[in-house]
């Protein structure tokens, strides 16, 4: 018994020294595939840092975030947890019908013509599938090869009123010179959660009738919710990311094209691509194994006949993603070449830390800004050929105010786009404030 326990007590030693070996000798990471993310970087040290204590606080953090082979060691335990069917406390599962293997939908009749963009109606599914709770909110509906992951959507903050009330602000400050759009995006699970976990997630349908309700009547609501209701049968939201796909932005962009009277896109002024075997941002919030076992394409368009040329000023950040700097303006493609089809959301414009700007031989001398989180990065490129300018800004990367920069470019279009979680988080409210004037 004696010798079994000195065996085991080296084994551990053993085990342990080799952990020390890799955790502080080899490599530390960068940047996370698995979490579509660049890793903390060494902070910076300061005296001021030190004394206050967020110096060693960042180091700690810096420390478990980039650990050696971090990819390596997560998928190691998510393929653990598949073959074991594990479970966490959060976990439950849904059984579809047994009359129904296969997710079913039904699909909301089509619009025959634009009509009042506020008056819209509940979108009901009847999809009937295999669904479990998983990591950080996430719902797994089926199984490997078509598993889709759903970020269920939680209004906890409320942020709906102030961010309607910032929306209706940029409208009184710039008044009839400017024309304000607002675009909120629904996310996946409005239209694709299986109906026996619909109470996973809140609904997002009566969180739009509100904003709808508390935006002004002088700002022009482009309503997205029926129009991708209208096509849930296509692949207008990517399965594995909590994106929506380039097809998704492009009847969005239509639709706005349609509300702000310029020249309507249609599928064949573009010419698709197609990136391979995507494997979006789901898989690393989720940890589910099916994910990663359910690649998808990646298709995205590029506009045909249309001469423009795009313009980056890029924010330099650091270890905590605050702005430091600002590069020097330089001329770049829009549709930038990533590297492996795990970044392939990054297609446009490359990342969100930059301001762009795209002038196009567009026979109309309207000028657009697109002010948008993550979902609007695919909506301008389907409008190079409506407008001669498009400007685009995300909301967390901006160091101006609004009101300069659109007097500065002569912007006549503001499109506020942007998904309803992030409208709801009460953040993106007060940053539209602060940076408006």
């Amino acid at each position: 018994m004696m010798r079994h326990h000195r065996i085991l007590v080296g084994f551990v030693t053993l085990m342990m020294s080799a952990f020390t070996v890799v955790f502080c000798t080899l490599p530390r990471s960068t940047y996370s595939d698995l979490e579509r993310r660049d890793l903390l970087r060494f902070p910076q040290f300061s005296w001021q840092r030190l004394r206050d204590g967020s110096f060693t606080q960042n180091v700690s953090n810096w420390f478990s975030d980039s650990e050696p082979f971090r990819d390596a060691f997560m998928r190691g335990s998510m393929e653990f947890k598949s073959l074991q069917s594990f479970k966490t406390k959060s976990a439950v599962t849904f059984h579809a019908a047994p009359s129904s293997a296969e997710a079913e939908i039904v699909v909301v009749p089509e619009f025959a013509e634009l009509g009042d963009q506020r008056d819209i109606e509940e979108f009901h599914n009847n999809v009937n599938a295999n669904a479990k709770m998983e990591n950080a909110g996430v719902i797994v509906v089926g199984n490997a090869p078509n598993a889709r992951a759903l970020m269920a959507f939680k209004n906890k903050n409320k942020g709906e009123k102030s961010f309607a009330q910032v929306v209706n602000s940029y409208q009184k400050t710039f008044g009839p010179e400017v024309n304000v759009y607002c675009m909120i995006i629904p996310t996946a699970v409005e239209y694709y959660c299986p109906l026996n976990a619909e109470s996973c997630t809140d609904p997002e349908f009566p969180v739009l009738t509100e904003l709808y309700a508390l935006i002004d009547t002088a700002v022009q609501v482009v309503d997205l919710y029926r129009v991708l209701g209208e096509h849930v049968d296509e692949d207008i939201y990517l399965r594995t990311d909590h994106h929506w796909s380039p097809l998704g932005a492009f009847y969005a962009a239509r639709q706005f094209a349609m509300v702000s009277g310029v020249k309507v896109p249609e599928l064949e002024d573009f010419e698709s691509d197609t990136i391979k075997n995507y494997v979006g941002s789901m898989y690393g919030f989720s940890k589910d194994v099916n994910v990663k076992k359910s690649p998808e394409d990646f298709v995205y368009y590029k506009p045909l006949d249309v001469d423009y040329t795009t313009v980056y000023r890029k924010y330099d950040l650091d270890e905590a993603y605050q702005i430091v700097g600002e590069e020097p303006a330089h001329q770049g493609e829009f549709f930038v070449k990533v590297s492996g089809s795990s970044s392939a959301y990054c297609t446009f414009m490359g990342s969100d830390a930059r301001i762009t700007q795209v002038k196009s031989n567009a026979d109309c001398p309207r000028r657009l800004l697109v002010m948008k989180d993550s979902f609007g990065n695919a909506i301008p490129g389907y409008l190079f050929g409506s407008f001669e300018e498009v400007h685009v800004i995300d909301f967390r990367y901006f160091t101006y105010t609004i009101k300069d920069y659109v007097e500065e470019h002569g912007i006549t279009d503001i499109l506020m786009a942007n998904n309803i979680s992030h409208v709801c988080s009460g953040a993106i409210g007060s940053a539209y404030k602060k940076i408006l004037k």
